[in-house]
């Protein structure tokens, strides 16, 4: 029996005899494994190689995080790195550094 023959079959067994919360609770359970299967076919991830697809992504997904973290990592570095010659090259210029070197 398919699923959508096991819904259809309870949703009449609902009509006939009335729904009580069993019969309501395994209409909501068939309805909703169609629907998960119905959107896993339309996106493509119904087949038995679909677990690994998902497990491709996470891996790219966690290796694009991890470089994003390193490239604002490395920015920061740089700009901190920039600022502190600049000050470095100001204090020198203050102090008159470069008229002792002439």
């Amino acid at each position: 029996m398919t699923r959508e023959d096991m819904l259809a079959a309870l949703i009449a067994q609902a009509q006939t005899g009335g729904a009580d919360l069993v019969t309501l609770r395994a209409i909501v359970e068939e309805a909703s494994e169609l629907g998960a299967d119905r959107v896993l076919t339309r996106i493509g991830l119904e087949d038995d190689h679909a677990q690994g697809d998902i497990d491709e992504l996470r891996e790219l997904l966690d290796a694009w995080r991890s470089a994003k973290a390193s490239a604002w990592k490395a920015t920061v570095e740089w700009v901190v790195r920039g600022v502190l010659a600049l000050l470095l090259v100001g204090i020198a210029v203050r102090l008159g550094v470069f008229g002792l070197l002439r």
